[in-house]
């Protein structure tokens, strides 16, 4: 259907129902000493008959849903003005440029009038910063009422001093809501409080990147990547047979001309471990970190990768910087490369065509895998319970989906413009996306540990994988046991 009938048909004959809070317009203004949560009683989305057990009230109003307490009061946040605290986004939005950023601007400025708050998504510092920024904040408090975002990097110094709101305590926030991020939900529960929060699917971290010519050069149907990657046959038997075929000695002088692999340390072993369904850190039942470089899964992952970079990488050329891997994709010097989607900005500028699909399993994973790598939503712990609640029930509704555009399929355009086949998007990415692939790096969460402790002295050939693991063994426990207090 045309969008723009689409969009018609839906704000004139629907009424899209926004899953909210439940607290009094006058609590929500005055800030009452009494606990906001024990007065809240959640409104189920399209279920005006569960509003009406529970005392909630809803009125349909220009298309969108009035949300109102038990004494039919529409919820009313005394004139607060919010921010989503970022590294990025600039001072002022920019006018929209389509029909979905049009009426995604009308959605928002709706609540904001009805609710009587303002919010806004803003750049407070950069990327370096940013962090000590939030610690700051959490620690000594301000007038300020944010919502911070936080790449997980930066994450476990803050969890670990407790410095992230319980959210699972603000009643205006339903967890069981598809709309909320199962991987964020899961990296940031912890003995059943929840500290993080993000909407919508998983973002796409990394996957491999294949040279259509030099497939091509070695008798090999660049397609036949994307249909083994359908069919369930892209394992790490069917890539080595691609790596042996693309390492070539075009001239027959000794010398190999092209290689099968190009590589970032740390981006080709991070595929590798996740592929083959392992981790470095793993979480408990009981929601305690342990090291799990120990397990047959993850020394399967480290062996296999270790042997197919001896046999099959291009060796580093003198004189180059470390991210020598990506120019020498680019240049054609080897038929594939591990590396982030966003690296696909770069790549579309390559003269040879290329292709990108998943990572293949290894013998342990029954799915492809994508490194969860998202970006996470906090509140700090500084806010007392009522302001917390206040600020989630603004953010509840600034991140739901556009009215209109539940189903909305855009997320695709962005990627078709970078790269070169449309297969990369709607097979390789969609996969990515997909809840099945998300795989979880509760390293993050551990202050001390890096991933590459291990990874940067084996791709340098300095120790095997087993060396390694050995030689950080007593540190990383000391991380863990600190971070398990």
């Amino acid at each position: 259907m045309n969008k723009v009938v689409k969009r018609v048909i839906v704000f004139a004959l629907t009424a899209i129902l926004i899953s909210g809070c439940s607290k009094s317009s006058r609590e929500a203004a005055t800030g009452a000493e009494d606990n906001p949560q024990t007065k809240a009683v959640e409104s189920t989305p399209g279920s005006t008959e569960e509003a009406a057990k529970t005392g909630d009230s809803e009125e349909t109003k220009d298309a969108y849903t009035v949300l109102k307490d038990k004494d039919g009061k529409v919820y009313d946040l005394g004139g607060m003005e919010i921010t989503i605290a970022d590294w990025w986004s600039p001072e002022e939005e920019a006018e929209p440029a389509n029909a979905k950023e049009e009426d995604t601007k009308a959605y928002r400025d709706w609540i904001q009038k009805t609710y009587n708050f303002k919010i806004k998504q803003v750049g407070i510092d950069d990327y370096g910063t940013h962090p000590e920024t939030f610690i700051n904040f959490a620690t000594s408090g301000g007038d300020e009422n944010y919502v911070f975002i936080l790449y997980t990097g930066s994450l476990a110094a803050p969890m670990k001093s407790g410095l992230f709101y319980d959210l699972s305590t603000l009643e205006c926030l339903d967890f069981n809501n598809n709309k909320w991020n199962e991987a964020t939900k899961k990296l940031m529960t912890k003995g059943g409080a929840v500290y993080g929060m993000r909407a919508g699917g998983n973002e796409p971290s990394g996957g491999l990147y294949f040279n259509k010519r030099l497939l091509e050069e070695a008798n090999i149907d660049p397609e036949s990547l994307y249909e083994m990657q359908a069919d369930g046959t892209w394992t790490w038997d069917a890539f080595e047979k691609i790596c042996k075929q693309t390492t070539r000695d075009t001239n027959n002088d000794g010398v190999i001309d092209t290689y099968a692999l190009t590589n970032f340390s740390v981006n080709f072993y991070n595929e590798v471990v996740a592929s083959n369904n392992a981790s470095f850190i793993g979480l408990d039942e009981k929601g305690r970190f342990f090291n799990a470089t120990g397990t047959d899964e993850f020394m399967e992952a480290m062996n296999w990768g270790y042997n197919i970079l001896k046999k099959y990488e291009m060796p580093q050329p003198d004189g180059t910087e470390w991210d020598y891997s990506f120019t020498s994709f680019v240049n054609g010097e080897a038929a594939m490369n591990a590396a982030a989607v966003y690296q696909s900005g770069t790549y579309k500028e390559m003269e040879d065509d290329y292709g990108f699909v998943c990572f293949p399993k290894g013998p342990n994973a029954d799915t492809y895998h994508n490194i969860w790598s998202d970006n996470v939503y906090v509140i700090p712990a500084c806010y007392d319970a009522d302001r917390a609640w206040k600020i989630a029930f603004a953010f509840n509704l600034y991140s739901e989906e556009t009215p209109g555009y539940e189903e909305d399929m855009d997320w695709q355009t962005g990627y078709y413009e970078n790269f070169r086949d449309t297969r990369a998007v709607d097979e390789t990415i969609s996969i990515l996306k997909s809840r099945e692939s998300g795989t979880i790096w509760y390293s993050s969460l551990v202050p001390g540990i890096s991933v590459g402790d291990i990874i940067y002295g084996v791709y340098a050939n300095e120790a095997t994988p087993a060396e390694k693991i050995e030689e950080v063994k007593n540190q990383w426990q000391a991380y863990i046991d600190e971070a398990n207090k």
